[in-house]
């Protein structure tokens, strides 16, 4: 965990919970496992805030706690996961793949699992399908059967898995109790929250709910809302058969979906659009049987991706074989050949894809900040490996004035490493070669760092000018809810252009010119934020395989 983690962690943990969370979040990010009252004295929080904090964060599933190191007797010790507060950056990307694949549905029951860290099934569904007849037609509303229906798809694909549950809970929610410093609190929960889903049998199924009826529309007063959500945990209590059992998204699952929608791009810009629906029906017909961190799919034969092409790809055997040739043999190796059964064996290489899309971005980079030709000699150095400078003039055929600046450019910037190999045990530099190499795995790490560093100064920058503008932000709030009320009680279009007039020509202009800014800094923050998940991906598949 690096000082650019720890910022962006506390830049995330102030944006959605507040300052105070912020506090506790980042101390114990700094300081490792601590327990109650040692976060009281460091922080200087009172002893209900500190409480409140590691609610928040437990039920959000940034914290886990256990008995303490000493042993039995010890108080209880409570540890935050900085990769699991980073995965706040992806929630935007995690509710647009829901609404591509389950449409307005899946997208609001994703939404709402994100924001409350975990939920029963039956609350979800009733939100989610509250929710859905407030933006329907009067007299209109939505069945929770359908909700219920789309949250069982999303079970059935993994996309939502329960939580492991906790010994001695008593059928409550690992997280409904205040912390406390009791020291026979068991080591049993940060040792179950950390269960892969694999190790709980039940993890994927569904429980029989008895629940029916439609979505409710909201109360119209401003505090309809508040109330409606204050009172919701204790409407919702023993009626419905799934009580204890609380449901959160599975991040892996998700990851997994990210990842071969990168490998299925990157086929269809390097060959064509055919290519990539080869490619997607093999990762989708290894989905079930493919293991999350295997460096390849299972096996399959030219016989079986052929059976399981969409209809709509009229594509002849012949030509299937043609493609599948062409995939095997193009540089990237997206695919390889494992066998000559079945008309011939297929895999789909995941590390080796995510190796070169890791690739192809260190290179881009380069081409960015430092021109075409720094880009040329280093993706030199990278398929060449060790080279001397003289060497790296002739090969990528630019001047040895030019070559030399670059080079030094690229070293003082670590994206370029110098080995000295000596002919004698005293170094001198007459009898010493100078090889010029770029390390793949440690440049991607530093780069890594780099969007880190970089999103959170996006987010710094956001903040920075909602602040500046926060008089002027409430204005307009306050005029939006008026407009909508008199819109609601029918009245007069003199009225609303009265009310619309209340923000001067120059006010709204700057209103305009914030919201542009502010909507292509959040669009920066997605776009690196994907640059972080395929170097992400490439650093920790390399890891499990050393």
């Amino acid at each position: 965990m690096t000082l650019q983690e720890v910022r962006l962690c506390g830049l995330l943990l102030r944006e959605h919970f507040g300052e105070v969370v912020e506090k506790v979040g980042k101390h114990l990010l700094r300081s490792g496992a601590l327990n109650l009252r040692t976060i009281i004295n460091e922080t200087g929080l009172p002893l209900d805030l500190v409480k409140k904090c590691l609610c928040v964060l437990v039920q959000h599933g940034a914290c886990v706690f256990s008995s303490g190191r000493k042993g039995p007797g010890s108080p209880t010790e409570y540890l935050t996961s900085c990769n699991r507060i980073l995965r706040i950056l992806r929630y935007p990307r995690y509710i647009y793949t829901a609404k591509t694949l389950y449409g307005d549905t899946g997208e609001l029951i994703i939404e709402e699992l994100l924001q409350r860290g975990h939920m029963t099934m039956s609350s979800t569904v009733k939100t989610v399908a509250d929710r859905l007849t407030q933006n329907m037609e009067e007299g209109r509303s939505m069945e929770y059967s359908e909700v219920s229906s789309a949250f069982s798809n999303l079970v059935e694909t993994h996309f939502l898995q329960r939580c492991p549950p906790q010994p001695g809970a008593g059928g409550k929610d690992k997280t409904t109790a205040a912390p406390t410093d009791n020291p026979a609190t068991p080591a049993a929960p940060a040792k179950t929250t950390l269960q892969t889903a694999e190790s709980f049998p039940d993890c994927y199924k569904v429980p029989h709910m008895t629940l029916s009826g439609r979505g409710k529309r909201q109360l119209s007063t401003e505090e309809g809302e508040d109330q409606r959500n204050a009172k919701k945990p204790r409407l919702d209590t023993a009626t419905h058969g799934d009580e204890g059992i609380y449901w959160q998204v599975n991040y892996e699952r998700f990851h997994l979906h990210f990842r071969d929608q990168a490998i299925i791009s990157a086929v269809a810009n390097k060959l064509d659009q055919t290519s990539s629906e080869i490619v997607r029906t093999m990762l989708r017909m290894s989905e079930v049987t493919t293991s999350p961190t295997a460096h390849c799919t299972k096996p399959l034969s030219s016989n079986e991706i052929f059976r399981s092409l969409p209809s709509s790809y009229n594509i002849a055997r012949p030509i299937l074989d043609q493609y599948l040739t062409l995939l095997v043999d193009d540089p990237m190796e997206f695919v390889g050949k494992a066998g000559e059964s079945g008309g011939g064996m297929y895999v789909v290489n995941l590390h080796r894809a995510l190796a070169n899309l890791a690739r192809a971005t260190l290179e881009s980079v380069v081409q960015e900040r430092f021109g075409s030709r720094s880009a040329r000699i280093f993706r030199l150095l990278l398929r060449k490996r060790h080279l001397e400078q003289k060497q790296v003039e002739d090969f990528a055929m630019i001047p040895a004035k030019e070559a030399k600046d670059m080079l030094y450019t690229l070293l003082s910037e670590n994206l370029v490493q110098l080995q000295e190999i000596p002919k004698t045990p005293d170094y001198a530099p007459s009898r010493t070669f100078y090889l010029y190499t770029v390390n793949q795995l440690p440049t991607a790490r530093m780069l890594l760092q780099n969007c880190h560093k970089t999103v959170a100064n996006l987010i710094e920058r956001r903040l920075f000018e909602t602040k500046e503008s926060k008089r002027l932000l409430e204005k307009s709030q306050r005029i939006e809810a008026i407009l909508a009320s008199l819109q609601a009680s029918g009245a007069e279009p003199e009225q609303l252009q009265e009310v619309e007039e209340m923000i001067t020509a120059p006010e709204k202009q700057q209103l305009d010119s914030l919201k542009l800014h502010i909507n292509k800094l959040d669009s920066a923050e997605n776009q690196v934020d994907e640059t972080i998940f395929l170097l992400e991906s490439y650093i920790t598949g390399t890891a499990s395989s050393t």
